[in-house]
Parts: C-alpha cells; sequence; structure tokens
C-alpha cells in the first residue's frame, strides 16, 4: 500500500469540533482518487494533512497517515525536506500565485532542484529545461528567463506540474489545479496529469469541486461534506448509483447542453 490514511481527525487551534473527521483512504502505486466537494467540505484540508502542511495550528488529533508503511505524523524537519518533492509532491490552484514575484522561473526552479539534489546550476538548469519541455512548454529556455506574470495561467501551471514532477515523486496531490483555467487549458492539464500516471507510474489525489473531472481522472471518487466522507465509489457508481442525496445534488448541479449532461 502506498497511502494508509487511517481514520484521522484534523482540528485548528481551539475549535471544538474537528474540520476533518473520521477520514479515511487506502492508494496504491499508480491509482487516482479524486476528492470532490463544496468550498469548506475540507478537501484541501485532507491533502494538507498528508504533507504535513496544515495552517494556522492545525493538526491531526486522531488516527495515522501511513506513506509506505511509515508514518508520517511523527517525521522531523529533516524527514519532511526529504520526502517533499523527493516522494509526494504539491501543485495548486494557480502555480503562480505561490512563486515568488520578483524571481525568475529559472532562478526558483534552479534553487529547488539544488535543495533536492547535489548538482551544479548549469546541470539544475538543463533538468529545468527537459522537465518543462516534457510539459509541452514551447521554447523552455525563455520560460526559464521568464518572471511568473510574463506567463499565462496555463503555462504557469504546467511550471508547477513541471516541479512537482522534477524528482518522479510517487504520489502527487493536487489541489483545484484547473479551477484557475479556461476549460480548453483545463482539458490539457487534465490530460497532461493521466499521462504523469501512465509515464512515471505517479499515484495521483486530485481536489477538485468539478464533478465532470472527477470523474473522468478518478479510478476512485470521495464525496465530501463538512468534513466527513458522505460517499465514495467508482466512477460508475457516482454518476449513476450514487447512495447519498449529497452526491446526487452534486450530480443535478452539472449544467446541460440542449437535456444532456457532460460527465
Amino acid at each position: 500500500m502506498l497511502l494508509d490514511i487511517e481514520n484521522i481527525s484534523v482540528k485548528y487551534g481551539n475549535a471544538p469540533k474537528p474540520t476533518i473527521e473520521n477520514f479515511s483512504l487506502k492508494m496504491k502505486e499508480g491509482e487516482i482518487v479524486s476528492i470532490v466537494g463544496e468550498s469548506g467540505s475540507g478537501k484541501t484540508t485532507v491533502i494538507r494533512a498528508v504533507l504535513g502542511l496544515l495552517p494556522g495550528g492545525g493538526r491531526v488529533t486522531e488516527g495515522d497517515i501511513l506513506f509506505e508503511g511509515k508514518s508520517l505524523l511523527g517525521y522531523s524537519k529533516k524527514q519532511w525536506l526529504d520526502l517533499r518533492g523527493s516522494h509526494i509532491s504539491m501543485i495548486f490552484q494557480d502555480s503562480g500565485a505561490m512563486i515568488n514575484p520578483i524571481r525568475k522561473i529559472g532562478s526558483l526552479y534552479v534553487d529547488y532542484i539544488r535543495n533536492h539534489k547535489k548538482v551544479s546550476k548549469k546541470e539544475a538548469w538543463d533538468m529545468g529545461c527537459a522537465m518543462l519541455e516534457r510539459m509541452r512548454l514551447p521554447s523552455a529556455d525563455n520560460v526559464m528567463k521568464s518572471y511568473p506574470f510574463q506567463l499565462s495561467g496555463g503555462m504557469r501551471q504546467r511550471v508547477g506540474i513541471a516541479m512537482a514532477m522534477t524528482f518522479e515523486p510517487k504520489l502527487l496531490l493536487a489541489d483545484e489545479p484547473t479551477s484557475a483555467l479556461d476549460v480548453t487549458t483545463q482539458a490539457q492539464i487534465v490530460r497532461q496529469m493521466m499521462e504523469l500516471r501512465d509515464e512515471f507510474g505517479t499515484a495521483i489525489i486530485i481536489v477538485t469541486h468539478n464533478i465532470g473531472v472527477a470523474a473522468y481522472m478518478g479510478d476512485e471518487i470521495v464525496v465530501m461534506q463538512n468534513g466527513k466522507v458522505v460517499d465514495r465509489g467508482d466512477r460508475d457508481h457516482i454518476l449513476h448509483h450514487a447512495d447519498d442525496e449529497y452526491t446526487r445534488e452534486l450530480m443535478r448541479s452539472v449544467p446541460t447542453l440542449e437535456g444532456l449532461r457532460y460527465v
């Protein structure tokens, strides 16, 4: 088992009620799990807990998170540094917003690579260019010499995915990676993420409120509401045989065109 989340609960600060309650998930290598639900349902908190990046005094109060059989909850700062980026990586809703706006892409990318691997600046630059090219970014060298604001949203997102995949992690956590993009670019990013699974065998947890993206990508779909799992199953189950009324409401919220539902 690659990832085993065992019945975790998460609290922030002195809040009387957990933000996440009794969440469990098991993942194998190369598997894709989609977590869906409305804003505030706890989707992002789940993946931040996996990567040890809970903000604002957030902490796992119950349960355990195992990665390749080892608990992550007691990891030291050095252990997290070795794990993040190398074995587990994360991409964000708008990667450009997570990048220092006053530094060029190449400068950041080179530092990122050299923090994880002992290589020269030239070798790190070449590694970055090669990964950008694999993400189908034209003129990778020019991208490396650009500031984030000089790139489109889709290009910034590809940069974020490229950086996350530099060391071929076993698990990729994707937090709303398509919601800030236009529909055409969304489709391109989704296809590229599927290719990452096929090429590298990377397991992916994608957090999204887009049931169409979730259904297209996920081997398993987990539906959350108010910090709890209300439904889960494969694509056919969620789309056509959902157990929970909330899941059925999510399906009814998908726009139709001339009576046809495109999910």
